[in-house]
């Protein structure tokens, strides 16, 4: 059989978000209460040596670009030396994080030196109060100083702003603004239903409202072009040094091209966010099953997978939705 995961729709899944812990040092509304979640325990973690022998199975079925997603990622201990040993997959093209921004120094020089050089910074806000109050931490100076850091030492930065009509308006227009001095991307996202309090209401600053706001604050903006399955439509301001990008999380009007999986640090396998996990790999590697078995559990994970974000969720209805920390994003 032929070493690459398709679905039943024809789309080639070459890319695994995977997750490698449920915890975060922040607590951001969208994501967990204030009080924080149920966090699994360590013996229901994957291990980082579970983690690269499953990765290496991925690989093997044609996944070529993994991005590693928490939770927050760098509170993991041990987590550069599990970067350092993914590298060694050779063909695998790109490794990738997403972060809060919890990353020292000495951590992004060790990323440069492992060649990951592509990073998504999670940052709903460029006013130092508004960003406590959406994360509930007093971190911003940090978070914006790893940023500086990242974009100094040649990283491809993006930043990640989660969309709030109560929260985070008064920030869109300066975080378009920061890409005439910087050479990064700010993606503008809706909500999602993943904040662990079973309560959402449906974002009225969705992916239209969004672009006709920053549109109606600038003269010209120009459209460039989105890569490959991307899941923002892009932007840029004439003779700005970076782009900015919409993502409908919540309107999923980029399902037709997804070529996502996602594993969570538990080990459940999801082929959409929005679904309900279709096997738990941890449950199946610790019973003794081989690497054919795995590959079997894989495959027929993908070809079941549903056409969109819609139908995955209907599978999920009757389910609380769990904290993206949990899911892994």
């Amino acid at each position: 059989m032929k070493n690459e995961l398709v679905d039943r729709y024809g789309r080639k899944l070459d890319y695994l978000r995977l997750s490698v812990t449920d915890r975060c040092n922040f607590r951001c509304y969208y994501c967990m209460p204030e009080e924080g979640i149920d966090f699994v325990q360590r013996k229901d973690l994957l291990t980082y040596e579970e983690l690269d022998y499953l990765t290496g199975i991925f690989v093997n079925l044609g996944v070529e670009k993994i991005r590693i997603t928490g939770g927050e990622p760098f509170v993991r201990k041990g987590i550069m030396d599990f970067l350092s040993t993914l590298t060694r997959h050779r063909t695998l093209k790109e490794i990738t994080l997403t972060s809060n921004g919890s990353i020292s120094e000495k951590q992004i020089q060790e990323l440069h030196r492992l060649g990951i050089h592509k990073i998504n910074i999670s940052l709903d806000a460029l006013d130092k109060q508004r960003f406590f109050e959406i994360t509930r931490r007093d971190k911003f100076d940090e978070v914006f100083a790893c940023i500086l850091n990242l974009l100094k030492l040649g990283f491809e930065v993006k930043l990640n702003c989660v969309v709030d009509g109560n929260k985070n308006i008064a920030d869109i227009i300066p975080f378009v603004k920061l890409t005439a001095h910087y050479p990064l991307s700010v993606r503008f996202l809706e909500e999602m239903p993943f904040n662990g309090t079973g309560k959402f209401e449906v974002p009225e600053w969705n992916h239209l409202a969004l672009y006709d706001y920053i549109s109606s604050h600038f003269t010209a903006i120009q459209k460039v072009q989105d890569g490959k399955n991307s899941t923002s439509v892009n932007y840029q301001i004439p003779g700005y040094q970076g782009t900015f990008g919409i993502i409908p999380a919540f309107s999923r009007t980029f399902c037709g091209t997804c070529n996502r999986i996602r594993l969570s640090a538990t080990g459940e396998l999801r082929t959409c966010l929005y679904g309900p996990a279709v096997t738990n790999l941890r449950d199946v590697l610790r019973s003794g099953a081989n690497e054919a078995s795995i590959k079997t559990e894989i495959r027929d994970a993908v070809a079941k997978k549903e056409k969109d974000g819609f139908d995955a969720e209907e599978l999920n209805a009757k389910t609380p939705k769990k904290s993206m920390s949990f899911l892994g994003g």
